[in-house]
């Protein structure tokens, strides 16, 4: 058990039935009233997030999240195959769950699945990934304004703007949090 008042960033709890993860947290003593912490929790299992306030001193149990490193076999429309690389054993993720994940998964890459008693929450991609870029407009000499972009298509399919400069067939980093350029591989 694990009360408000030990809340750090990163903490998974169970609470009301769900698996959460501490975003935000803040304590509060207001001048008339209980102390309580105000926290910003995301659901692991659905992703939504959401604020709550829980009293100084409220127990809840404490969630233990295992991660496991896998790499990512293919994709066969449906599913997503993942196999852990010391046991060999292969586990598929339904590909409706994974869809953000998706737009920067190659096949061969390692990645972290993050499991609650059994149950698979989700999966944890790293936080720059390269790609080659399989389709882009070639840039007009002359446009030269400061910061200017052309879109582009990855070997994953996902849509990307980069500067000028880039071409078919360069490897780019791109950052998985926002979905954006980062810079050349």
């Amino acid at each position: 058990m694990v009360t408000s008042n030990e809340f750090k960033t990163g903490m998974t709890i169970e609470y009301d039935g769900n698996i959460y993860q501490v975003m935000e947290f803040q304590h509060v003593k207001p001048g008339k009233g209980q102390a309580f912490v105000r926290t910003r929790l995301k659901n692991l299992r659905t992703g939504a997030i959401t604020d709550y306030s829980f009293k100084a001193d409220e127990k809840m149990p404490k969630a233990i999240i295992e991660k496991k490193k896998m790499q990512y076999l293919y994709d066969d429309g449906s599913s997503m195959a993942f196999m852990d690389m010391e046991t060999y054993i292969q586990i598929d993720l339904p590909s409706e769950n994974l869809t953000y994940e998706r737009n920067f998964l190659i096949e061969g890459e390692s990645v972290i699945i993050i499991e609650f008693q059994g149950e698979i929450l989700g999966v944890q991609i790293p936080e720059k990934v390269v790609l080659e870029v399989t389709e882009t407009a070639p840039g007009v000499k002359g446009n030269t304004a400061a910061n200017a972009t052309k879109d582009a298509v990855v070997e994953t399919g996902f849509h990307v703007s980069v500067p000028l400069f880039i071409n078919v067939g360069d490897k780019i980093i791109v950052n998985t949090f926002d979905g954006k350029y980062d810079s050349r591989a």
